[in-house]
């Protein structure tokens, strides 16, 4: 079944306004349970996340003394998260993005080239952001939901859930 964006729009502001499921209250594990698997907010596990974590060290490394410039100082071809710490755009890739959606950083970038715009999936990337950006300036505007309006927002988790496939993760 194919989504069109008014569709995704609707069904994104309909789990946006329901109460998240680490919410629901659970029972305690004993305490003679061994320690448990890091939370990843009701996603898979990313099988990628060790190979990513070694990248993101590599690049944090590499800018060491510039974290704290703008990724566009600092990185060529950002358009999408401009103003953005360089540090942070390390940090916001490899926790949010390739988590959110369960890939490598090669789903997206191009070999060594990472500012290449070579592949549909980093063009695909940056039009869900504008997406995303446009569906959160919706929620704020929303008068009649409950709690404070910074309390409803989205991000790639919402609809993706560790998947690239959106409805994978339903």
């Amino acid at each position: 079944m194919r989504l069109t964006i008014l569709s995704v729009l609707v069904l994104t502001l309909a789990c946006a306004t329901a109460a998240p499921p680490e919410s629901t209250p659970t029972a305690a594990p004993p305490a003679t349970t061994p320690a448990a698997a890091p939370q990843t907010g009701g996603m898979p596990p990313n099988p990628n996340q060790e190979a990513n974590d070694q990248v993101a060290k590599a690049v944090a490394e590499r800018i060491a003394g510039r974290e704290n410039e703008p990724a566009e100082q600092v990185f060529k071809n950002i358009q999408s998260l401009k103003g953005m710490p360089a540090g942070r755009l390390v940090r916001v890739m490899n926790m949010g993005y390739s988590r959110a959606l369960g890939v490598s950083c090669l789903h997206c970038h191009f070999g060594p080239d990472y500012s290449s715009d070579e592949k549909r999936q980093k063009r695909a990337a940056r039009e869900m952001m504008a997406m995303n950006k446009m569906i959160n300036e919706r929620l704020q505007s929303l008068q009649n939901l409950e709690g404070k309006p910074e309390e409803h927002v989205v991000n790639c988790s919402t609809c993706h859930r560790g998947h690239v496939d959106p409805m994978a993760g339903m």
